[in-house]
């Protein structure tokens, strides 16, 4: 399981590598200190062995994260070039049911890079989400990310 997880990792970086230096080798030098760094961090920062991960999961994580991202910046792209904007922005406290970590980190940094949502406050219970419109469905957007962090993540939502 560790041989795995470290292999796995190695890959990751080697490839993130790759892709930054468009797939040049002469930096592969100082590349390899790197990504050696990047190994030893990760290792320390997230031991193997506390989380299980699903690729099927992150796919369908990611489909929807792009679909909703286009969605919604071309909702909010239409907002600000109204000359008369029906906004309607809110507060709404929102209890979460991911368990506390990982899985609660990724929920409040996906809901503020989708347009018309940013995390205010994150508790150990609830999560307070300023919104452009309440008239939305957004506890509704967030019962669906939640879900698909917790398929990504292979952990059980907990009953709210």
């Amino acid at each position: 399981m560790i041989l795995r997880t470290v292999f796995l990792r190695i890959v990751l970086f080697v490839a993130a590598w790759w892709v930054l230096t468009q797939g040049r080798t002469d930096s592969w030098g100082v590349g390899l200190i790197s990504i050696a760094s990047a190994l030893i961090v990760s290792l320390i920062l997230l031991p193997p062995g506390l989380f299980r991960f699903s690729f099927a999961g992150l796919f369908f994580f990611l489909n929807y994260f792009l679909s909703q991202s286009l969605k919604a910046g071309i909702q909010v792209a239409l907002m600000a070039v109204r000359l008369n904007p029906d906004l309607h922005p809110s507060i709404k406290l929102i209890s979460l049911r991911l368990p506390e970590g990982l899985g609660r980190v990724i929920l409040v940094n996906t809901l503020n890079l989708l347009p018309g949502t940013l995390s205010a406050n994150l508790t150990s219970s609830s999560l307070c989400l300023h919104v452009l419109d309440e008239r939305q469905p957004n506890e509704a957007q967030v019962r669906d990310i939640e879900k698909l962090i917790a398929h990504m993540l292979c952990v059980e939502l907990e009953e709210s």
